[in-house]
């Protein structure tokens, strides 16, 4: 592969970051007269961490990972963003992702003018990695592949995944936002193997801090440094901070609730899979489920008149699909019921 260096665009390189005294003082016991703050205290009159120190150290000691390899965002969106300007240059540059996958991806290289192409997935939403590096020419700086993946909810093999970081030179960016959801143990220990590999995670879906938006990515350092010295002083802010190192000090109840989630999840597999309308439901390693039926845009209709929003994910590739988010018990419930009585 190329070097890190090699990698990031030019003025990204030159770029001068915004110099805050507290990325140097903030631990200490200093009075501290350099922001223009209020000096009334509320908790809530300073600035937050810029290095978000505490957070990641309890991250880095659940992932057994380097404090140092972990960036912050303000959700996944912000990294995949400035993942993309670090790495991609407007006009000329282009990123390769999977289809169908989060459309995020897309979105971020759209905005910063940089274009997508994508490798269909087979019948089975599978990668083939030698079609995916098909797709890639000497302008592709970025692969972005999810795993488990939305809106399929299944695992990539991970055969395929390492074919893909063995051969392809640029930045290989594995989503695992739902990784939680399964029993496989995704890519953060290669990151010291594949120093062009970002695992990307977020306390939005397993966590139940969707409202907070934070957003993880594991990485060398020198691939930190990058995103370090783009982002904005203060990204994450000191309540989302907070929270978040008060939530994962509670993991006993969290991983209680996935568990829940999964035998929900498998509930709702086996009532779906039993509807004469229904004519796939796909494996899931997600808290959500894919499915096939016979009108996608009908039972759309009739689960929003009845007071559920699902997603339709129908294209032309792959019509009549919904998905279906695992609920709790009681709504998960009320929903078979509703569905039967379609059926009926």
């Amino acid at each position: 592969m190329k070097t890190i260096d090699n990698l990031v665009r030019e003025n990204i390189k030159r770029l001068k970051p915004y110099s805050s005294a507290r990325e140097e003082f903030g631990g200490n016991d200093f009075v501290m007269l350099d922001a223009n703050e209020n000096p009334f205290g509320n908790e809530l009159n300073r600035y937050p961490d810029p290095l978000q120190v505490r957070l990641k150290s309890l991250i880095a000691e659940r992932k057994q990972v380097d404090w140092e390899n972990i960036f912050l965002g303000n959700g996944s969106d912000e990294i995949i963003d400035l993942l993309v300007r670090a790495f991609c240059q407007p006009g000329t540059d282009n990123i390769v992702t999977i289809d169908p996958t989060f459309g995020m991806y897309q979105v971020m290289a759209d905005l910063n003018q940089v274009s997508t192409r994508k490798s269909e997935l087979d019948n089975n939403f599978q990668l083939d990695a030698e079609d995916l590096l098909s797709k890639c020419d000497e302008n592709t700086k970025m692969i972005f592949l999810c795993s488990p993946n939305n809106p399929s909810g299944n695992v990539l093999k991970r055969l395929e995944i390492l074919k893909i970081l063995n051969k392809f030179p640029g930045i290989v960016v594995i989503d695992e936002a739902y990784l939680d959801f399964s029993d496989t143990s995704g890519y953060l220990d290669d990151i010291r193997y594949y120093p062009n590999l970002v695992v990307l995670q977020t306390l939005s879906k397993a966590w139940g801090l969707a409202g907070i938006r934070l957003g993880m990515a594991f990485a060398e350092t020198e691939i930190i440094d990058v995103l370090n010295r783009m982002k904005c002083p203060y990204n994450v802010n000191r309540i989302t901070q907070e929270i978040a190192i008060e939530k994962m000090r509670s993991e006993k109840k969290i991983n209680q609730q996935i568990r829940e989630i999964k035998k929900e999840r498998e509930k709702l597999i086996v009532y779906l899979d039993s509807m004469d309308f229904v004519v796939r439901v796909y494996p899931s390693d997600a808290n959500f489920v894919l499915v096939k039926v016979q009108n996608a845009s009908d039972l759309y209709d009739y689960l929003k008149n009845s007071g559920f929003i699902v997603r339709d994910r129908s294209t032309l590739q792959n019509p009549n699909l919904l998905r279906i988010t695992v609920g709790t018990p009681k709504q998960n419930r009320r929903l078979i019921k509703t569905l039967k009585n379609y059926e009926s």
